[in-house]
């Protein structure tokens, strides 16, 4: 579209340390601002993780690395090798470690889908590098492969015409009608 991805590569190895792209001499990198909306802006939170992706991606957003995970209030700066383990999936690997130690049954019902597929707590790490390589060599969006649903769930009934209406109508009121008669014919026979 714009053309800038030979001018402004980005980040191509995500090490977790900031990185602001610079300007080059012919054009300007393409800017853009966060705009966080509702969301709390506590550290750590996903969408400075997208903030990073978009930066190492090769954009130009102002920010600071405060937010990003593996910053430390005391020492004030950002901790690399801790944001780097969450890049890559560190504390999911760790969080996977601990409930197959801790509880199995339930390390078997929230990691069912990466068992499936052969991913255990070491095998992460390796699957993120091979997500953000095949991004870095195709960028454009893949279409989902998933079949749409044949038939569409309704959960109201179907509006009827005004035909279908007025024979329900006239089938009530015959069915009451039916019903009327037959108590008269009991209420006679009773007598």
């Amino acid at each position: 579209m714009l053309e800038m991805e030979e001018e402004y590569e980005g980040n191509v190895e995500a090490t977790g340390e900031d990185f602001s792209v610079e300007p080059a001499e012919s054009r300007r990198p393409f800017r853009a601002l966060l705009d966080v909306g509702l969301i709390r802006t506590t550290t750590g939170n996903h969408v400075f993780g997208a903030l990073k992706g978009a930066l190492d991606g090769g954009l130009d957003i102002p920010h600071s690395d405060k937010r990003f995970a593996g910053f430390s209030k005391d020492s004030k700066q950002l901790d690399a090798e801790v944001h780097r383990k969450y890049i890559y999936g560190g504390h999911v690997a760790a969080y996977m470690r601990t409930l197959m130690e801790d509880e199995p049954e339930k390390y078997q019902s929230h990691f069912s889908e990466y068992i499936k597929k052969g991913i255990d707590a070491d095998s992460i790490e390796g699957m993120y590098k091979r997500v953000h390589a095949a991004i870095r060599a195709d960028p454009t969006q893949k279409r989902s492969e998933k079949q749409p649903p044949k038939e569409h769930k309704r959960f109201n009934l179907k509006r009827l015409t005004y035909e279908e209406r007025k024979a329900k109508l006239i089938e009530r009121l015959n069915a009451l009608n039916a019903a009327v008669g037959a108590d008269d014919d009991e209420d006679e026979d009773d007598e």
